[in-house]
């Protein structure tokens, strides 16, 4: 029989976490509130008066939707086949795969553009034969290099999350499956993919949040080439142009994607 602990015991371990999300998270928000409104609200009509902003804002969520998406593909046939090896083996290439989660946007950029820019070394081995260099080297600072380079950093968070619910799957509900006729495509489709459809949902929610946001990788690829919110926001605070209250009204729209984003994983999540 478990018992329930007394309120001010979970009001003691609330504490803590309720001081870091007030001031870490209500408090930069009002301030960025407050910087929006400084001019009465005015920033607002700017920036939606601004088709700049409307085009970076298809671009965020062009990008912030397929770049997740491609992540989550590949990052289940990474723990499909992370599943299939021992568990030694297992650890170890999940340290691997973790280790782009501890790089910064300018550190990823720097090696995409040594391995695929115009002087990259993948780049100039393609120049061998008989590949332009101007086309190929291209290649990464267009908006498919960019969700390329977004995706070196997404893939490890999908395979963190799904990973342990594919691992905790009944391996014996495939098997039965196939027993009764199914193929392996069927039985993943109809018996594991529904099961694990959570962490898939939770993994595609999470990386779309932090795509959207990303930007580090964006600025040091394509700059001002692509058209994204992170870098209309940068504009807007750069020395040849600054205008404070839009850039505080951008945050709050970026802010405002990401949390619906959230919610609607959070709304697709089983209750039990």
């Amino acid at each position: 029989m478990s018992t329930r602990a007394p309120t001010s015991t979970l009001v003691g371990f609330a504490f803590p976490g309720t001081i870091v999300f007030a001031l870490f998270f209500l408090l930069p928000v009002a301030a960025v509130l407050g910087g929006a409104f400084s001019d009465g609200g005015s920033a607002f009509r700017r920036l939606f008066a601004d088709p700049v902003f409307w085009n970076g804002l298809r671009g965020t969520i062009v990008l912030g939707t397929v770049a997740p998406l491609f992540s989550v593909v590949v990052g289940v046939c990474v723990a499909l086949a992370l599943l299939r090896v021992a568990p030694g083996l297992r650890t170890a290439a999940l340290i691997a795969i973790s280790l782009p989660l501890t790089f910064s946007g300018l550190i990823v950029a720097y090696g995409f553009i040594l391995l695929l820019g115009r002087a990259g070394f993948i780049t100039l081995l393609l120049a061998e034969l008989g590949m332009d260099p101007a086309v190929t080297g291209g290649f990464i600072f267009s908006p498919l290099g960019l969700g390329l380079a977004y995706s070196y950093y997404l893939v490890p968070r999908v395979v963190l999350i799904v990973l342990p619910s594919m691992a905790n799957f009944d391996r014996n509900q495939p098997l039965a499956a196939r027993s009764l006729g199914a193929g392996n495509l069927r039985a993943l489709l109809e018996v594991m993919l529904p099961q694990i459809m959570p962490s898939l949902v939770a993994a595609f929610c999470l990386t779309s949040a932090v795509a959207v946001g990303a930007y580090g990788t964006a600025l040091a690829l394509v700059g001002t080439q692509v058209n994204i919110l992170p870098l209309f926001l940068f504009s807007k605070i750069s020395e040849t142009g600054t205008d404070l209250p839009a850039a505080s009204a951008t945050s709050l729209v970026l802010v405002a994607i990401c949390a619906v984003v959230v919610a609607i994983g959070e709304a697709l999540r089983p209750r039990r």
